[in-house]
């Protein structure tokens, strides 16, 4: 499967998801979608940025947009954290990291002086048709939420 680009139409794929439940991009057409690519649940800078979604869900879905958070957790551990943080969205997991590798966030990373290779925080907005009209990579999370609803405010 080959990677995606702006101003493309986003390849069908499937996840598993919370709500036990599997995710299809093509079941959602005639939606906006924002798919959020992140590290690792129970963390801080994760914790805060779905905390920050939740927060506006409101203004997304006065957009007729959704929310997906994606991370390489089981869905077990998702159902988890998406329960603690009260996530009205799904969280899916890409343990194959298929998703992670069609829309490119899987890089080298360095932490205290280990490398491995992790998911870059990243965003993607994909408009009703499925087709990817912007995306965020090396999301900063403090002002990341405001740059995803300009840009859901403009489509």
């Amino acid at each position: 499967m080959q990677q995606v680009e702006l101003d493309q139409p986003v390849p069908d794929f499937e996840l598993p998801s919370t709500g036990d439940s599997t995710f299809r991009l093509s079941d959602h057409l005639g939606k906006n979608i924002v798919i959020y690519f992140y590290p690792k649940d129970n963390t801080p800078g994760c914790t805060l940025e779905g905390q920050n979604f939740r927060d506006h869900i409101k203004e997304f879905e006065a957009k007729d947009t959704l929310i997906f958070g994606v991370s390489r957790d089981s869905v077990r551990v998702h159902e988890g954290f998406k329960t603690k943080q009260s996530f009205p969205f799904e969280l899916l997991s890409d343990a194959d990291e298929m998703a992670c590798k069609l829309f490119d966030v899987i890089k080298l990373k360095k932490n205290y002086g280990r490398e491995y290779m992790g998911i870059v925080r990243s965003t993607f907005l994909i408009d009703k048709k499925g087709v990817l009209r912007q995306e965020w990579r090396n999301v900063k999370v403090k002002v990341h939420l405001e740059e995803v609803l300009d840009a859901v405010n403009n489509l």
